[in-house]
C-alpha cells in the first residue's frame, strides 16, 4: 500500500486589485470615404467611436442601444 503525503497550505490574504479594462480598437474601411478608419470601444461607458483621419469622419454611439451620441461627417448633407 502506497502512502500519500499531504502538505499544509499556508493561508494567503489577497488584496483586491483595481480592475483595469484595456481599450479595444479595430481598423475598418471608413463608411464615408473608404479609407482606413479606427473603431474604438470604451468599456466604462459602453460607447463605440468610429473615426477616420482622412476625411474627418466621426461617429460616437452607444454599443447597447445604437443611439448616436455625436456625429460629424463632412461631405454628407441632409
Amino acid at each position: 500500500m502506497e502512502t500519500i503525503k499531504t502538505a499544509k497550505i499556508k493561508r494567503v490574504n489577497l488584496q483586491p486589485v483595481q480592475r483595469v479594462q484595456l481599450e479595444c480598437f479595430y481598423k475598418l474601411p471608413c463608411p464615408n470615404c473608404g479609407e482606413e478608419a479606427t473603431r474604438r470601444y470604451f468599456y466604462q461607458s459602453n460607447l463605440m467611436e468610429t473615426a477616420c483621419e482622412s476625411c474627418d469622419y466621426l461617429l460616437v454611439s452607444c454599443e447597447e442601444t445604437g443611439d448616436v451620441v455625436e456625429a460629424y461627417a463632412p461631405g454628407i448633407s441632409r
